[in-house]
């Protein structure tokens, strides 16, 4: 049992880590499917809109829980907010490329690629935001 209870505080970062992009995945999907399915909205506006709230989420989650951030000043606050939006908007491009080549071009099933999509994201994000964003002071 120590053992155990000493991978999960070594590897607690990742641990939350993908516990919360499972559930900003899941806010990503959903609402991508109430845009697309419910909505009638267009693929590529039902994506962006699911991409707004999921960086909200993630934002809230990986600076609370995931990394601890501790921001002292409004200007530091401001700087890792616009360094975490930068860092999904590159990763929303790719998203955005891989939900169009993969629906528009290969005609796969757009849930399918909205998940593949999605752990690519996953592992990019991560990488952002543990080497540019939140990295420890």
């Amino acid at each position: 049992m120590t053992e155990i209870k000493n991978l999960l505080i070594k590897y607690k970062e990742q641990i939350l880590y993908l516990f919360f992009g499972g559930c900003t995945t899941v806010v990503n999907i959903v609402v991508f499917a109430l845009c697309s399915d419910i909505l009638h909205m267009e693929l590529l506006v039902s994506n962006f809109m699911a991409w707004v709230l999921a960086v909200f989420f993630a934002y809230i989650t990986n600076k609370i829980w995931v990394f601890e951030s501790k921001t002292e000043t409004l200007n530091e606050l401001v700087k890792e907010i616009g360094s975490f939006v930068f860092a999904r908007v590159v990763t929303l491009l790719i998203d955005m490329l891989i939900m169009y080549v993969g629906v528009e071009i290969l005609f796969i099933n757009k849930m399918i690629i909205k998940v593949l999509a999605n752990i690519v994201v996953i592992v990019a994000n991560y990488v952002f935001s543990k080497l540019f964003i939140f990295k420890k002071k």
